[in-house]
This record gives C-alpha cells, structure tokens and sequence, in this order.
C-alpha cells in the first residue's frame, strides 16, 4: 500500500532519479540516444530542485511505498486560459506499473485543480508513441484533441531523435476522475 504526501525540496534527488528512469524507458526513440544515455539524472535533479525550492502555483505530489518513491505528479495549475492546469509530469517505476498508483496521482492531481485552480478544467502532452499512456488517460476519461511538434528537453533540438508528435489529453471537468 503506497503512502501519498507533498513534495520538498529534499525529494529532488529521489524525483530526478525516478524522472529520469523513466525517460529512459518510455522516450527511447523520441528523445536522441545520445541525451538518454548521457548524465539526465544531474539534469533532472537540478530542475527539481528549482521547481521545489519556490513551487508558486503549483503542486507536486509524491507515492512511497516504504519510504521509498515510486510515482510522483506534478501539476502546474492555471496553466493555460482554454485548457485549465497542467499535469506537467506522471511517473510511475516501472515495477509498480499497473498497481493503481498512476489512477492515484492522477486523482490527487484533480483535487489539488479543484482546491487551488480557477477552473476545474485540466490537461497534458503524452508522446504520441506513448501507447501505453495513452491508454491509461484515456480509461481515466481523457480526452485526446490536439496533435503538436515535442517541445525539445531544455530547448536543445539535438536531444530529440527526428520531429515525435505528441498528443494534448484533455479533461475539461476534473469530476470525471472523482
């Protein structure tokens, strides 16, 4: 049974090694080899630290199953005036997928859009050859209605492999995931 609690600024260390797992599993082939295989973890860990150390209006939510990470959701709310809050990132370790704890995140997510957000409305990029995730989003009500270019990790087009698409899923009333 996980444990659910807000994120610190002294979990970066822990969220950037399970971010950057993840990456390396689930964007092969949209992220170059070359970024993947290099040091993301000190990347992802400095980017956790800045989003933690001054987390304005957003909200990090982490799963431990004995004191240990295994899935985290970060939601950047009031994102966006048409599409509402931004889950920015949900990650699951790859062993605990399918456990129920990516239904979770996601869940805690929408509360944190309907205690904090102007509008119960909430979305995310998946990468479109992400078909695993794309099919978790959509049995949790997600609505796909946008197809868009992958913003390159750190405005650095060499990271990416090619032009990955990625695809908008969008909630326009977090209720459904009441």
């Amino acid at each position: 049974m996980s444990d659910f609690r807000l994120a610190s600024l002294d979990d970066a260390e822990q969220i950037g090694f399970l971010h950057a797992d993840s990456w390396r599993l689930h964007y092969r082939g949209a992220f170059a080899d070359s970024f993947l295989d290099g040091d993301i973890e000190t990347e992802r860990r400095t980017t956790w630290a800045e989003r933690l150390a001054v987390p304005g209006h957003t909200e990090t939510i982490l799963a431990e199953d004995d004191g240990r990470l295994v899935g985290f959701v970060h939601v950047m709310l009031d994102a966006d005036p048409r599409w509402g809050s931004l889950v920015d990132n949900l990650h699951v370790r790859n062993a605990q997928r399918g456990s129920g704890i990516g239904g979770r995140l996601l869940r805690y997510a929408a509360e944190a859009v309907v205690r904090r957000a102007a509008s119960n409305a909430m979305y995310l990029w998946v990468l479109e050859q992400n078909t695993a995730a794309r099919g978790f989003y959509r049995a949790n009500g997600g609505e796909t209605v946008e197809i868009a270019p992958v913003a390159p990790p750190g405005g650095d087009p060499s990271r990416l492999n090619g032009s990955p698409a990625g695809l908008r899923i969008a909630w326009p009333d977090v209720a459904v995931l009441a």
